[in-house]
Parts: structure tokens; sequence; C-alpha cells
């Protein structure tokens, strides 16, 4: 027999997150409550959730701790940008990484223009020193 599936090939996708909504925790804790010893269970299976889940959100409920069931991420404490304003924030950062790393270069070029110069000097000085050296010898030798 063979196997059509690609060698390596995860068979089965990456699991996601679950994640609820404020409103839907306090209801699934209200209804919970509310409901009689047994059934209790049937809420949970019917919801796919785990009595941990429950225990959790009540015990932050009773803690006052509204903000906590709230998903930090969308909360009105935390809005959201319009796109063009986030675009202009994004370009804007990269504005000022791209001007930071030209100054960097800029400055490495400064450098190295000077760098040239000076070798040309001591080059020059160099042969102006071989030239007279070779002066001075033919002068000795005549």
């Amino acid at each position: 027999m063979t196997s059509t599936k690609q060698p390596g090939a995860d068979p089965a996708p990456r699991p996601k997150r679950r994640t609820f909504s404020a409103d839907y925790k306090l209801r699934i804790v209200a209804e919970y409550d509310a409901a009689p010893a047994g059934k209790k269970g049937a809420i949970l299976r019917r919801e796919n959730l785990y009595s941990s889940h429950v225990i959790e959100w009540r015990q932050a409920r009773d803690a006052g701790a509204l903000e906590k069931l709230t998903d930090k991420r969308t909360s009105p404490a935390r809005t959201k940008k319009h796109p063009a304003e986030a675009e202009a924030d994004t370009l804007r950062r990269e504005n000022e990484r791209l001007k930071r790393e030209v100054g960097k270069r800029e400055a490495a070029l400064e450098v190295l223009g000077k760098t040239v110069a000076l070798l040309e000097k001591l080059s020059g000085s160099a042969e102006e020193a071989e030239t007279s050296t070779i002066n001075s010898t033919k002068q000795l030798r005549s």
C-alpha cells in the first residue's frame, strides 16, 4: 500500500484557542448558577465547556473584576485605530528608523572620507621621503 500523504506533513491543522466575550461568560455563569444540580453538566456539555471555566468566571465576577472578563485587545479602553491612522503610524516609525540608518551611514562615510584623506597625505609624505632619500644617496655616490 502506498500513502498519498507527504512524509512529515501534519495531518491536522493547528488548534486555535477559543475566546469568550464578557457577555457570554456572564450569561453562562448566571445560567449555570440557576440550573438545578442535575442540569449543570448538560449546560457544560452543550456549550463544550469545563467546570473550571465557570469557576474562574464566577470568581472574577464576584471579585468585581468585570474588566477582567472583557477582551483587552478590543475593549473600549483600547480602541482600534482607523486603518489609515494605523498605517500612518507604521510609516512614521519606519521613516524614523530609516532616518537613523541614513545618519549612521553618513557618519560612516564621513569617517571613511577622512581616512582616505589621511592615507593620501601619508602616502604623499612617504613618496617625498623616499624621493629625498634616493636623491641623497645619489649625491653621496657622486
